[in-house]
């Protein structure tokens, strides 16, 4: 799946247990410091603050979505965290971070 590889935005799947089990080429350009380790294998909660964590595990325990904006270094992204679910069966979380303009038409279509 070469094009999640290459997407311009940042993708990190972890696993039911918290591991991260994947991320492509932008996440380990904007979260991987050269000479740091990798973030594959490591436990998604080392990321994130208390209150991150908190809502990390009401996403994977309830099954639900996390949906926000934030502004950083003058860009804004789109989060976007969602159960990884297969089959009604929780496999664990993805989490995509994707750079929106700051001016983001919106349509209501119908």
């Amino acid at each position: 799946m070469e094009w999640i590889e290459k997407l311009d935005g940042s993708v990190i799947v972890s696993d039911i247990s918290g591991k991260v089990i994947y991320v492509n080429e932008s996440a380990r350009r904007t979260f991987v410091k050269p000479g740091e380790q990798p973030l594959e294998g490591r436990d998604l909660m080392e990321c994130h603050n208390e209150n991150s964590k908190k809502i990390i595990r009401n996403i994977m325990k309830h099954k639900v979505k996390n949906v926000y904006t934030i502004e950083k270094k003058g860009k804004k992204k789109l989060i976007y965290q969602t159960p990884w679910v297969v089959d009604g069966e929780l496999k664990g979380l993805v989490e995509f971070s994707l750079e929106i303009p700051f001016d983001l038409p919106h349509f209501v279509r119908e």
